[in-house]
């Protein structure tokens, strides 16, 4: 390039370069191990958009399942955390969680690429699908506790709300492109074979977790206890009315969404009559939705609280699904759903960036793998009870049915919650000391 070219494209640059955004001095993506943190949740979101499509659709289309089989289908995927979230948790007290966190998506890689070879070679059928949903879930109860503790020593516990909004947000980024992409790849490959493009990128956000440097200051002891330990997650959690009644209302709120989801694909490609390629774009609502909760999320918790923040998520999904239940066919149809699915994200996002934040705050680090592990056991207790009985109602009574009762159940969860003191009165993420005192 002439002389002349490069110095007038530097003055250029320079004009332009303050129109570009840029990070605020202290923004948490300046730091470079949780920029390595976010990126893998960025990848790993991406692929995870394919498999939420991916696996429901093969199920639906190609398996041909009904409603009740499409419930068993999500329960067998919550199973696991009712069976094994309360000792995993003791085991992750013992040990570093990085690792746990890296293997984790390494697993769940294998299991996802077992699909398309079963397909290729005439085994794939429901019960076998009941399977992979069970061994995800399996490496979710510890793999997914162990992330949320990670993050816990990447980040400062006053920035957790922070950090759970931009973790958010980098899903959300995914979501927007993502089902799109996804469903153009179902629509060209088949739902088994697109799930390998899900585990290879969940290789690549092995890769990128790998050798990533926290400090975790475990406190070793030289006798430990199986029973006595877990006994003492429980009685954290129950002696802190905060984390109880958290507890609750999040569980709640799951058996109403899995009684909604459990229908959701059913109704858009038997009642809305849409292929994958256009589920696929539908499902771009999903990331709209959350991109807006996780810019505004932690504006929105700094102004009303946290526990204000997390009532209207529960208010937000619950029109959502109840607008979609009483949505006509056709082209208002196609619009509710998508409706629904960015009030869902939107709310989601809400929901669980304070939620999150609120248990970890509260929570000495010794104890995090327990609190995290009897909290996720505790929200999802429910939640296999709902995909059962949406699967049970979208069969015998209409898919609608399912949807209205996720609505209806979410939107009075909002008003009891509301009148909650404890919830509603939450204006600011507690300490340990506060919650020591009262």
């Amino acid at each position: 390039m002439p002389p002349k070219a490069t110095s007038a494209g530097r003055r250029l640059w320079l004009k332009l370069r303050p129109l570009w955004p840029t990070l605020a001095l202290n923004d948490l993506l300046r730091d470079a191990t949780y920029r390595r943190l976010w990126t893998s949740i960025l990848i790993s979101s991406f692929g995870g958009q394919i498999t939420m499509l991916a696996l429901p659709l093969t199920a639906a289309i190609l398996l041909h399942a009904t409603p009740s089989q499409m419930g068993i289908l999500t329960a067998m995927e919550l199973a696991p955390f009712v069976l094994l979230s309360l000792p995993s948790g003791v085991w992750l007290d013992r040990v570093r969680k990085l690792p746990v966190y890296v293997i984790g998506e390494g697993i769940i890689a294998v299991v996802l690429s077992s699909v398309p070879l079963c397909w290729y070679f005439g085994w794939l059928s429901m019960p076998f699908m009941y399977g992979v949903a069970f061994a995800i879930g399996c490496v979710f109860v510890t793999a997914g506790t162990a992330a949320q503790i990670v993050l816990t020593q990447v980040v400062p516990r006053e920035r957790l709300v922070e950090a759970h909004a931009k973790n958010a947000l980098a899903s959300s980024g995914a979501e927007v492109a993502g089902p799109g992409v996804a469903g153009a790849l179902i629509k060209l490959v088949g739902a088994p074979l697109a799930l390998l493009a899900d585990a290879v990128l969940l290789l690549v956000s092995v890769l990128i977790l790998r050798g990533l440097r926290v400090v975790e200051n475990r406190v070793s002891t030289e006798e430990t206890h199986f029973w006595r330990d877990l006994k003492e997650g429980l009685r954290f959690v129950a002696s802190q009315r905060l984390l109880v009644s958290l507890a609750v209302a999040v569980g709640l709120w799951q058996m109403c969404h899995q009684c909604a989801m459990v229908v959701q694909i059913l109704f858009v490609t038997r009642e809305l009559g849409l292929n994958e390629h256009q589920v696929g774009l539908c499902y771009m609502g999903l990331g709209l939705g959350a991109i807006v909760a996780s810019t505004l999320g932690n504006r929105i918790s700094r102004r009303v609280g946290p526990g204000p923040c997390l009532i209207l998520g529960f208010a937000v999904c619950g029109l959502g699904w109840l607008q979609l239940a009483l949505a006509p066919l056709g082209a208002w149809g196609v619009t509710a759903f998508v409706f629904m699915l960015l009030c869902f994200s939107a709310g989601a996002v809400l929901i669980f960036i304070n939620f999150l934040a609120l248990r970890q705050a509260v929570t000495p680090e010794p104890l995090l793998g327990r609190m995290t592990s009897t909290m996720r056991w505790l929200i999802l207790l429910p939640a296999g009870p709902g995909a059962l009985l949406g699967g049970y109602l979208g069969e015998h009574f209409g898919l609608r049915c399912a949807l209205a009762l996720g609505g209806v159940g979410s939107l009075a969860l909002a008003g009891w919650a509301w009148r909650h003191p404890l919830l509603r009165n939450v204006r600011t993420l507690p300490t340990q000391l506060d919650t020591a005192i009262s």
